[in-house]
């Protein structure tokens, strides 16, 4: 393709770089020229696409209409490439935390966390009735074990009920690839003993928790969302993750549906049935963490664990209406996780309130496997939200021309509520520019496609394509289309976007924006049995994320209001390395302005109900 060769873009020096609001690098906006193919057009796409000739030339037009031999191939980078966002630990002097014992076992954490929480007076499920809707919370189930209004024992039958009626709406819900009834009461007859004889291990214990089919979880296997991948890589054993809420007595209850191998971000699984959002069943709930996001939102579990590879918890927890933390880049083991994204993934935390989130992820944060890539902190700190004055001081970045660029109902609502925060605080926002966005997006996607190709390579040399459904087909043929030249000058921008931020985080605490750029799009009957391909909608789910990603900062999704159609908005905060404390008090203040609004989903299930 030498005679069709794009000219690359020369990146001058970070350091001559105005990130300023009158900046004159102005914002590339990305323009999706593929049509929306599903059914039988994608079938005779992927047909093309993974022939030899057409396949290549197609692959060449695929990258060159995405400009990615322009911004990414071609280009000029004067920086070093960085393979791994590891952030050394500094001491941020972060506003009202508590330090806690780095060698603290999880439910010691556990502990320590709920000390951090607000006071709460009621003393039964009755006293707990709202005006506005609410979702149980892991306080919630804590409290009815201890007074004895209910034992896990009965909430796992509720939960078991609750799942088999989800299977038989009229739209099923597909929240689980798997579950074991008979393992789920096993472990609640455990917690119900435990409380029984007044010793429950932590506030967790007997809560029902769901793990995300990325992680490994006995008695399960680890399918990544396929029907295959498990018989090549048996799972044997816990995730790292999920041995930390054992051992705080969470009842583990099952592994929820996802998007292929996370290689999509509608929740769209042909294998498992589609996930719908409980909020409109007709709509996705995002993915591809979308059953742990689904379940949190239709009331089945106060909290899910999911993987964040491009925004696979923010953008489920935004189309659901749930929160969604992404913690700092090695903040959490990853050891049980599937090597698809090795150094753009994480695990996060799907959560009906902040709160619920921060107490997992005092759980399951912390010391990691000595195999691991990081750079632990010397101290750990939880923020103090049981403050009557919050943290003060407090500076949002905005870049304004990329805060708008998604739907108008999704630009008012969060600027309102970014608006509502800042004047109700006396916070302030600072206008700045984040220079080339869609170029790191770019460096993103031929990252985590080299990544998942290459951890795949062995199992896909040998695996009967028909295994696969066809929109995994193209992102996995598109995966293996970049080479060793485009993933060094990817590194090389992950290392100039690392240099960019930290410029940014140098005036301002977070970086702020809308979660996603549309809200949960309709299901369509083709892509039932396909999967699909949607550009048009999926790039503007992607917007926003992918600094969390691929520069490992920490990221909070929380709702903050509704479309025209009752769909949820999330807002989202983009924080420092290590910064986890100051995101939370962020975000528990949003939330405290906007849960009076939040509505219940129309596929909901009270399990805290006595009767």
């Amino acid at each position: 393709m030498g005679l069709l060769r794009d000219d690359g873009v020369v990146y001058k020096p970070v350091e001559q770089m105005d990130l300023g609001p009158g900046s004159k690098d102005f914002y590339l906006k990305a323009i999706a020229k593929a049509p929306r193919m599903a059914g039988f057009l994608l079938q005779i796409f992927v047909w093309l696409l993974e022939s030899r000739i057409i396949g290549t030339l197609l692959l060449y037009l695929v990258k060159k209409n995405n400009q990615i031999y322009k911004l990414i191939t071609n280009a000029t980078l004067e920086e070093s490439p960085m393979f791994v966002p590891l952030h050394p630990f500094i001491d941020l002097k972060e506003q009202e935390v508590k330090h806690i014992d780095s060698d603290a076992s999880p439910p010691e954490r556990v502990q320590q966390a709920m000390e951090c929480l607000p006071v709460t007076l009621e003393k039964s499920l009755d006293d707990l009735k709202r005006s506005f809707f609410r979702r149980w919370t892991i306080a919630d189930y804590s409290r009815a074990y201890s007074s004895g209004e209910i034992t896990p024992r009965r909430v796992a039958e509720l939960f078991i009920d609750a799942v088999r009626d989800s299977s038989s709406l009229p739209l099923p819900m597909s929240f689980f690839i798997n579950y074991d009834a008979e393992d789920i009461l096993r472990q609640a007859t455990e917690s119900t003993l435990r409380y029984e004889r007044g010793k429950p291990i932590s506030a967790l214990d007997g809560v029902p928790i769901a793990i995300k089919d990325e992680i490994d979880c006995s008695p399960y296997p680890t399918t990544g969302g396929t029907k295959w991948l498990h018989k090549v890589r048996p799972c044997i054993g816990d995730a790292c993750c999920v041995m930390r809420l054992r051992s705080c007595g969470a009842i583990i209850v099952g592994k929820t549906n996802m998007h292929e191998l996370g290689v999509g971000a509608s929740g769209i699984n042909p294998h498992y049935g589609t996930v719908r959002n409980p909020c409109d069943p007709n709509k996705i709930p995002g993915g591809s963490s979308s059953g742990s996001a689904a379940v949190v939102s239709a009331g089945l579990c106060p909290v899910a664990l999911g993987v964040d590879g491009g925004g696979s918890v923010r953008i489920p927890a935004s189309l659901c209406g749930v929160v969604g933390l992404k913690p700092t880049f090695g903040c959490i083991p990853h050891s049980g996780v599937l090597p698809l994204n090795f150094t753009v993934g994480m695990v996060g935390i799907l959560a009906g309130t902040l709160e619920d989130a921060f107490i997992v992820y005092a759980a399951i944060s912390g010391q990691l496997p000595s195999n691991e890539p990081t750079v632990l902190p010397h101290k750990v700190y939880f923020p103090l939200l049981n403050l009557r004055n919050p943290i003060s001081n407090i500076k949002l970045a905005k870049y304004e021309e990329w805060f708008n660029y998604c739907s108008n109902e999704i630009s008012i609502c969060c600027t309102n509520a970014l608006n509502l925060l800042c004047e109700h605080y006396k916070w302030k926002t600072v206008e700045v520019t984040i220079p080339e966005v869609e170029a790191m997006i770019l460096a993103h996607y031929v990252t985590c496609g080299s990544e998942c190709s290459t951890s795949l390579s062995s199992h896909l040399e040998k695996l009967d394509f028909a295994q696969l459904g066809w929109d995994a087909r193209v992102a996995l043929r598109i995966c293996g289309a970049f080479h060793s030249k485009e993933y060094i000058k990817a590194q090389k921008m992950r290392n100039r976007q690392m240099q960019i931020h930290s410029n940014i985080f140098a005036k301002a605490d977070v970086i702020v924006a809308p979660t996603t750029g549309v809200t949960a799009y309709s299901i369509h009957d083709d892509a039932l049995k396909t999967g699909e391909v949607d550009c048009i909608n999926g790039a503007p789910l992607i917007r926003y994320q992918i600094a969390g990603n691929f520069l490992g900062l920490p990221a909070v999704t929380v709702p903050v209001g509704y479309d025209k159609a009752g769909l949820p908005i999330g807002l989202q905060f983009i924080g420092k390395p290590w910064s986890e404390p100051t995101l939370m008090h962020i975000a528990f203040a949003m939330q405290g302005l906007c849960i009076s609004d939040y509505r219940k989903p129309k596929v909901f299930y009270n399990l805290l109900d006595k009767n």
